[in-house]
């Protein structure tokens, strides 16, 4: 099988971290724009699509074929397009399991393709934020709540929390891997029908700054 990923340095990296089975075939682009060139593929992956602001003019072409994307915030209802929506967050493409949501009629594709990627499919609801990143997005936003209330240096919550509950970094660390600006932006999304997502002020500031 055939897949052209778009993709940074970052992000391929994580994704080939578990390995890839031989009878896949990569290639890679940097660019969504690059797609056309590549109208044999079997798969598309768009690891850059929430980055570069939902851009789907090149991406629908290759429907009804398995087009994945990185769409974290924007649920498949309001992409419009039958796509594929993984978690595909800075430090979240090293997992054995990936989470997912797409329609039925696009559930064994998903897997197989998945499965050539040495992963497997954690299937989740199409809603904003998947599981993971509404979590773990809290544990950093809390965090920032502290420091806000002086309750410790970033330092020590990151060591505490490490210590505390064996996290696998601390919440600083953990905001600074995924970057603000993302967890910034689905706090922001949740936060307009759920108020308990509002993010802390030192949080967006920190973000309007990265």
């Amino acid at each position: 099988m055939k897949l052209v990923v778009v993709t940074n340095e970052q992000l391929k990296e994580e994704l080939l971290s578990g390995g890839i089975r031989d009878e896949c075939k990569i290639d890679w682009i940097s660019s969504s724009s690059e797609l056309s060139s590549y109208t044999d593929a079997d798969a598309v992956v768009d690891l850059l699509f929430e980055q570069n602001g939902y851009d789907n003019s090149y991406l629908k072409s290759f429907l009804p074929k398995p087009v994945f994307v990185n769409s974290v915030n924007k649920t498949i209802l309001e992409i419009g397009f039958p796509f594929i929506r993984i978690n595909g967050w800075p430090g979240f493409l090293k997992r054995s399991t990936a989470e997912v949501s797409c329609n039925d009629s696009n559930k064994i594709q998903t897997e197989k393709i998945l499965g050539l990627l040495n992963k497997r499919a954690e299937w989740v609801p199409d809603i904003k934020g998947f599981i993971s990143s509404r979590v773990v997005s809290m544990i950093i936003n809390e965090a920032y709540f502290a420091l806000e209330e002086n309750v410790s240096t970033k330092d020590e919550i990151d060591i505490a929390m490490k210590l505390g509950t064996n996290y696998p970094y601390g919440p600083f660390e953990w905001g600074t891997k995924i970057g603000l600006t993302n967890i910034a932006s689905l706090l922001t999304e949740l936060s307009m029908t759920e108020k308990r997502y509002q993010p802390a002020n030192l949080l967006l500031k920190e973000a309007s700054e990265r």
